[in-house]
């Protein structure tokens, strides 16, 4: 069997997991990444063929959640901004730190994730009343924007997750309309570091095209049934993306 086959059999099928995963609660990365690696594809075209392949998922995301009116707008496109900044400082300060001071408080952060997700079911069904003025809104969503930018730039997975969580519990959306808005979010930050990826040779297309067809398949499926079914779809699937985020950030760790 040719070589190129043999990843494709290998990646295809675990993007398309990935884009549907993305696509509902954030956190693809954690399973598009190791997929590459899998496929014995060296490290850094894994990463720039992934952001091929996620980023043109995560267009079909935005397109999904967009027709179907659940993006707020206003706040994306302000946390896009803050987002576009803060993964510039994230990958700044990588270059100064260790990833390992952040996986301490992440096993910490992940695993209270989890249960407050568990034990508030209600978390997200239904938006909340804040009051916020329109500045106030804004300065918000730059300041998530910001803050879960650095921590992309600085570390990466998990990024969505983490915006839908604060977009429902700064700005008071529920969680479709949190969902639809980070990938507006997340499309900024991959749009920008593909460009890097694709300038530095190291995004391999043969891989990536196939891939990002996958990846579209599954946005198109998991976003379709989040927007049909709405948080009670939603917050099961962010459980188990941050499940998996905790596995991964252990296991590099005692590894």
């Amino acid at each position: 069997m040719p070589e190129l086959l043999q990843k494709l059999l290998i990646v295809c099928p675990l993007l398309f997991l990935a884009g549907f995963a993305d696509s509902v609660a954030g956190g693809g990365g954690t399973i598009s990444v190791p997929a590459g690696m899998l496929a014995g594809i060296p490290i850094h075209t894994v990463y720039g063929t992934n952001k091929f392949a996620m980023s043109a998922g995560t267009c079909m995301s935005v397109f999904k959640y967009g027709r179907s009116g659940n993006i707020h707008w206003r706040a994306a496109l302000f946390a896009s901004a803050g987002a576009l900044i803060g993964s510039h400082l994230g990958a700044r300060l990588a270059m100064l730190l260790s990833e390992k001071y952040l996986s301490y408080c992440l096993m910490v952060l992940l695993p209270a994730a989890a249960l407050f997700l568990t034990f508030n079911r209600g978390f997200g069904q239904n938006p909340v009343q804040k009051n916020l003025s329109r500045t106030r809104e804004a300065a918000y969503a730059i300041c998530i924007g910001l803050g879960v930018g650095a921590y992309d730039g600085f570390f990466g997975p998990g990024a969505g997750t983490f915006y839908i969580i604060l977009f429902c519990s700064l700005l008071g959306t529920d969680l479709l309309h949190a969902s639809g808005s980070a990938k507006v979010v997340n499309l900024a930050s991959n749009l920008g570091a593909l460009t890097a990826y694709i300038l530095g040779g190291k995004v391999w297309f043969a891989v990536g095209i196939p891939a990002g067809i996958c990846a579209v398949a599954g946005s198109y499926l998991g976003s379709s049934l989040a927007i049909k079914n709405g948080a009670r779809f939603i917050r099961p699937i962010m459980a188990v993306m941050i499940a998996l985020l905790l596995i991964k950030i252990i296991s590099d760790f005692i590894l």
